[in-house]
């Protein structure tokens, strides 16, 4: 993008339509294009032309009668991939249940593969990528860009957070925005306000969605982090492998503390209103669909 350029121009000389870029760039039509952008104008080919990512979301295949020996074998895998990144441990039992798959999913996103939730096949192509992985790399579709930065997955239910192209900080478990309170898709956002929360002990209440149940200090937020126009990410008590937030993300608590620690925002004692000391770019992508 030049300075001048905009969707509507865009569409005019790419001969495509203005939603169906924003569609393909995740584009909201309250983002502000800057010069320097780069936009994928090949819509509906199935594939993130910018980083050559498949944007195609298989439905979840369940294997029921997968050898044991080898699904502890994927198991014990992503517990070395993932575990020094802040996933907590899956039990090696043999049996590919949901967490197992949260976790097939998040490799297949690091993988480049297509993202999906499904059990994955005893000897097939990707086990075998996967089995050979020895260290998580930076994953196609996070902005790297950026010195800091998130990419969160909304079809594995994963939170992936990075430092520029160098390397991937965390990875975390989350639950995105469930149905009528969907977490939007977003190319690139920059975080532009923290709340600390300090006079609730770090819990925010929201006005709109209250959730008593989620702490006992009737705080539904934990230290929210604000991006596109009021999506946040938070901690909370319940995070489930599935879709149960009203557009937000949460995460467990103390992962988010670990966030907000790397950020460089323990020591806030009132709200942040800045990008630049935020620091922080988040992509989403994906979207969630329930196992058969």
């Amino acid at each position: 993008m030049q300075p001048g350029d905009s969707i509507s121009l865009l569409s005019d000389i790419v001969g495509a339509g203005m939603r169906d870029l924003q569609a393909e760039n995740s584009i909201g039509d309250g983002h502000t294009l800057q010069p320097g952008d780069v936009l994928d104008v090949c819509v509906a080919n199935g594939v993130n032309d910018l980083n050559g990512a498949s944007r195609l979301r298989p439905p979840t295949t369940l294997i029921p009668d997968a050898d044991p020996a080898g699904i502890m074998a994927q198991q014990q895998k992503l517990n070395d991939l993932f575990g020094p990144f802040g996933m907590k441990p899956l039990s090696v039992d043999g049996i590919s249940g949901r967490l197992t798959r949260q976790q097939l999913c998040a490799a297949r996103v690091f993988l480049g593969l297509p993202i999906s939730r499904s059990d994955m096949a005893i000897g097939s192509e990707e086990e075998a990528k996967l089995l050979a992985m020895t260290s998580v790399p930076v994953p196609p579709g996070a902005p790297s860009g950026s010195n800091r930065w998130i990419l969160l997955d909304m079809t594995c239910q994963v939170l992936i957070a990075g430092e520029g192209s160098s390397g991937v900080r965390f990875v975390f478990p989350t639950s995105t925005g469930q149905d009528g309170f969907e977490t939007r898709v977003v190319s690139t956002a920059r975080a532009f306000r923290f709340d600390p929360a300090i006079d609730n002990g770090g819990w925010h209440d929201s006005s709109e969605f209250p959730s008593a149940y989620d702490n006992p200090l009737n705080g539904n937020m934990y230290k929210p982090i604000y991006f596109s126009n009021g999506q946040a990410i938070h901690g909370a008590n319940n995070v489930p492998p599935e879709p149960a937030s009203k557009g937000c993300a949460r995460l467990p608590v103390d992962s988010h503390d670990e966030l907000v620690a790397w950020l460089g925002l323990s020591g806030a004692t009132g709200p942040v209103w800045s990008e630049g000391t935020i620091g922080l770019t988040v992509t989403t992508q994906g979207g969630f669909l329930p196992d058969p």
